[in-house]
């Protein structure tokens, strides 16, 4: 029963995250900036129905206790949405025009 929630609960949505993570530095990476952030936006998406069906598995298919596995599904999905988020920033960052960081105010 443990193991149901550790599977599910933590590693599903770190998994989830980390492969949308190394989507998200390729298309920064090798396609730049603005088609990242349209990215950004289909990974919305994705992320949604795939944290709807993990939901779903979790509660109709393996009856676990909605009390526990929905506030541990969330948290370690926006968790590493955030940590997410602060790695493609960065990488957006590094990948500005020389342009772009001159207008900027710091």
């Amino acid at each position: 029963m443990i193991i149901e929630y550790l599977l599910l609960g933590i590693l599903s949505p770190i998994i989830l995250n980390l492969m949308h993570l190394m989507v998200g530095l390729y298309v920064v990476v090798k396609r730049g900036n603005v088609l990242s952030l349209g990215f950004s936006a289909l990974g919305f998406l994705t992320k949604s129905i795939g944290m709807i069906f993990l939901v779903y598995l979790g509660v109709s298919i393996l009856h676990l206790d909605i009390k526990i596995f929905i506030p541990l599904i969330t948290f370690f999905w926006f968790f590493t949405h955030v940590v997410e988020g602060f790695v493609i920033q960065h990488y957006m960052r590094e990948n500005e025009s020389e342009y772009i960081k001159s207008i900027q105010i710091k």
